[in-house]
């Protein structure tokens, strides 16, 4: 089980970057989407990976659940979720008023470059 977790973080999270350098709007969002995730699940598993034990300690349970990363998890997902509808609507906003959907100031290198040719 850990080894299946450890895995799946680090799929998210070699995902996430490479999406991330690619310099486009959509996939840097997508990549810092699985990046989020990732460290969602690293959150999660911190708390003790076990199956069928309750989130609290109760009489006569051995085994329990650790409650805090999953409330801190449960923040995170709320708080992605907001995030990523801001970047989202910044993005949008951004090609709509460039027609372009590269990440890098495309405006400062014709800049550059039209002070060099004068």
């Amino acid at each position: 089980m850990e080894f299946l977790v450890a895995s799946t973080i680090g799929i998210l999270t070699a995902g996430g970057i490479y999406l991330t350098l690619r310099l486009r709007t959509f996939p840097v969002i997508l990549g810092v989407s699985l990046l989020t995730y990732a460290v969602n699940v690293f959150l999660f598993a911190s708390g003790r990976l076990t199956v069928g034990a309750p989130p609290i300690l109760q009489d006569g349970v051995s085994t329990y659940t650790d409650p805090l990363p999953q409330a801190l998890v449960l923040t995170a997902i709320v708080i992605s979720f907001g995030m990523t509808a801001v970047v989202v609507m910044i993005g949008l906003g951004a090609f709509l008023g460039s027609d372009d959907d590269h990440v890098d100031d495309q405006s400062q290198t014709d800049e550059d470059r039209s002070e060099g040719a004068s």
